[in-house]
């Protein structure tokens, strides 16, 4: 019998690609596997998390005669879990902890109904329609059909098939990504009917599109998973401990201190992009993997290094399901199980090596020269092209199926899920669950930690990738300061004269619109986090109210200092009245603006997931907003099956504190003598002949009107505007009160919307 060494090589920093395509990792854990010929040993299963507290021990100096130096390499001989856990056979020869079986899927989503006037002749006429199945023409679409199977412990579970097939939809049923009233059939976990809620704790989903913060690099990015799935109990140092510890697993070593990257910043490549999205999901060890074509858009050197590393990760205890599309003669040799699928049923479904004897039973054999896995689709291909399709080769599977269980028995764990779980915690698994002491699934907890260390961390990810892209906040500090220069200039130290007032009444109505306008450029900043929201919650990575509060916490500080900004361009100019004091309101209330403003625009996003469209909906409503704010028109003229319009728009609370800023005061004077004909037709007369009106109308009132006699004060122009309900501040307290019930909304729309779950 052969013995496995695991190794794990702590400062030799090897980095080329062809290394580790001959099995030698950088900076990983060799692992020699074939499923064509598996190896047995004596040696018992190593978790990840054994490995990774074997590597903290390291990394802190720690050894067992407690020495203060390490040794520059650790060599862990699996013998010595053997002893610790009472030895045990290795997964290839013993019954595996963990068995995920599944019979029976079916799945079907209703087709859209299309009017097709000459269906009929068409059926009479073309005869290849006329041998169609029925199904083609049903309103439902078949996705699955009776899919059955089983992955286990320590082996690759691999889906095939052509585009459309089903191989995407089989992987979201098997991660409860499926509404289950939607899905029939039973998916068990060593028999046992396997729970939603524990199923998000004990797995992880990758999916096919690289989902990452662009600015991070991938430490830091490994790093802030960690701190999201290890709980508290752990200290930083295991977890830094563990984050490289799986660098070296992945074969990141080289790319460690680069950023991810996106269109526009260069990082990491491809293959490595992928490693980091795959990392970031075992980071806590999980049971059972699975993935949506993690190898796809790679090139074949990176798709092997991939799979490679996802064969190191089904060794270590783990469960691997994924999907592919086509793999090289090189990946075919790494997975242990296949299962091909074509419309949505199975057409084989065993080991790799058990393809030649398949096909060549079926009457078509496999040249000696070609991929197997190739010819197997080209095939599938093929006979889907003719009217009755796969069914032959469906037929001919399910043959050989019934004969399969009378001459190999389905291998199945002798441990129940409760006592498998238990089992794989004491071995250092599902650690994002666990807390010390921690024997069972029923104390696994549902989130890894608190949630204001989930916001912490959620806020620090966060800053770290905006602060790496200043030009996003210069060119909004731009376009604030461009607006408020124009505005200044337009509206160059108004005077108290009727005009001015009328000015100023302008200068509000555009000043306080032009706040929440800016505010669409909060449109795609959750539009572009999405998905990576969604990936990161569908798992229990932290809570969606630890989203939402560090959300408005990241985004508060730049809010701040582009409210400065614009009072400081425009209150002095423009020549506004109440001082210092004024002026500090007058940035409180834009800042409350630009804070409701960014909440209505972010609740928005999480409404409506397309950009364009978002704008659309911005843009529409914020129009209405400013149209019923009182500016056009009073709200004493607005007719009652309006005015819950007027009362609900956004504009209207600081445009009013803004007015009453600068208008409340009953001592100060704005329309005097001769200036009440301005805005009239009489406005062109001498003031000769205003100044005999005015003397006649004091003859006839009984008043002594001269061209000093205040006409009109502040106050009696916030009555005019019919502002006279709420006080300044009251309208301050209302605006901000309009930011925290939209980012409530906001919360309320990720928890109905980001299900994540077909139908």
């Amino acid at each position: 019998m052969t013995r496995f060494v695991e190794k794990i090589s702590l400062f030799d920093r090897r980095s080329s690609p062809m290394a580790e395509a001959e099995d030698i990792a950088r900076d990983g854990l060799l692992v020699h596997h074939h499923p064509l010929a598996p190896a047995t040993t004596d040696a018992q299963a190593v978790t990840l998390g054994q490995l990774f507290k074997h590597v903290g021990d390291a990394h802190s100096g720690e050894g067992d005669d407690g020495d203060a130096a390490p040794p520059p390499h650790h060599v862990l001989e699996l013998d010595e879990f053997s002893a610790g856990a009472g030895g045990g056979d290795h997964l290839s020869s013993r019954p595996p902890t963990f068995v995920l079986a599944f019979t029976n899927l079916s799945y079907s989503v209703k087709r859209p109904r299309k009017m097709s006037l000459f269906r009929r002749n068409r059926l009479a006429t073309d005869p290849v329609a006329a041998l169609a199945p029925p199904e083609a023409f049903s309103r439902t679409k078949t996705l699955l059909n009776s899919i059955s199977g089983e992955a286990r412990e320590g082996e690759i579970f691999a889906v095939l098939g052509a585009s459309g097939s089903g191989k995407s939809t089989l992987i979201d049923a098997l991660a409860n990504r499926i509404v289950r009233d939607s899905l029939q059939g039973s998916i068990t976990l060593n028999g046992e009917k396997l729970d939603g809620r524990l199923l998000k704790v004990i797995s992880a989903y990758v999916m096919q599109d690289d989902l990452l913060y662009p600015m991070l690099t991938v430490e830091e990015t490994l790093m802030f998973s960690a701190e999201f799935r290890l709980p508290r109990s752990l200290s930083v140092s295991k977890k830094k401990s563990r984050v490289q510890a799986l660098i070296d697993q992945l074969g990141l070593r080289s790319a460690a201190k680069t950023i991810i990257g996106d269109e526009i910043h260069r990082g990491v490549s491809g293959g490595e992009r992928r490693r980091v999205s795959i990392g970031i999901d075992i980071i806590h060890d999980p049971i059972i993997l699975f993935l949506d074509e993690p190898t796809s858009g790679l090139d074949s050197t990176s798709a092997f290094m991939v799979v490679k590393v996802l064969q190191r990760i089904a060794h270590s205890g783990s469960i691997v399901i994924m999907s592919v599309h086509q793999p090289s003669y090189r990946i075919l040799c790494l997975l242990d199980r296949l299962l091909f699928l074509s419309r949505g049923q199975t057409v084989y479904s065993g080991p790799p090596e058990g393809l030649h004897r398949f096909f060549s039973d079926f009457g078509h054999p496999i040249p000696d020269n070609e991929n197997p896995t190739e010819f197997a689709l080209d095939l599938i291909r093929e006979l889907e092209g003719t009217p009755a399709g796969a069914r032959s080769l469906v037929e001919f599977n399910k043959s050989r199926q019934d004969e399969q269980p009378a001459l190999v028995p389905a291998a199945r764990s002798s441990l129940s899920l409760n006592d498998a779980i238990g089992a794989s915690i004491s071995r250092g698994k599902l650690v994002s669950g666990t807390t010390e002491g921690t024997t069972s699934a029923s104390s696994v907890q549902k989130y890894a930690n608190p949630f204001w260390i989930e916001m912490g961390v959620l806020t620090k990810r966060s800053f770290t990738n905006t602060k790496r892209m200043p030009e996003l906040f210069a060119i909004r500090l731009a376009a604030v300061l461009l607006t408020g220069f124009i505005l200044a200039t337009i509206f160059w130290r108004l005077d108290n004269s009727p005009k001015g007032v009328q000015e100023r009444l302008g200068f509000f109505a555009i000043a306080m619109s032009t706040m929440f306008y800016t505010c669409a450029d909060a449109l795609p900043i959750f539009l572009q986090e999405r998905n990576i929201f969604m990936r990161e919650t569908a798992y229990n990575a932290y809570r969606r109210s630890s989203y939402v509060l560090s959300h408005a916490i990241v985004g508060f500080p730049p809010l701040i200092l582009l409210s400065v900004a614009f009072a400081l361009t425009t209150y002095f100019a423009v020549g506004l009245a109440g001082g210092m004091q004024g002026f500090v309101f007058f940035v409180l209330i834009i800042l409350a603006s630009f804070w409701a403003g960014s909440g209505f625009v972010t609740f928005l996003s999480g409404v409506v997931t397309h950009v364009m469209l978002g704008y659309t909906v911005v843009v529409a409503i914020l129009a209405y907003f400013l149209l019923f704010s009182g500016f056009f028109i009073n709200r004493d003229r607005i007719h009652d099956y309006w005015i819950w319009f007027h009362y609900l728009s956004l504009v209207k609370y600081p445009y009013e504190a803004v007015m009453q800023n600068e208008f409340d005061d009953r001592h100060k004077c704005f329309v005097r003598g001769v200036q009440m004909f301005d805005n009239t037709p009489l406005g062109v007369l001498p003031d000769a002949i205003k100044l005999r009106v005015l003397k006649s109308m004091s003859n006839s009132l009984g008043v002594n009107i001269t061209s000093r006699t205040c006409i009109t004060t502040g106050t009696d122009i916030l009555k005019q505007q019919s502002i006279t309900q709420l006080s300044k501040w009251d309208c301050l307290w209302v605006t901000v009160a309009w930011g925290f019930l939209f980012r409530f909304l906001f919360y309320i729309s990720l928890l109905l919307g980001s299900r994540n779950k077909r139908r």
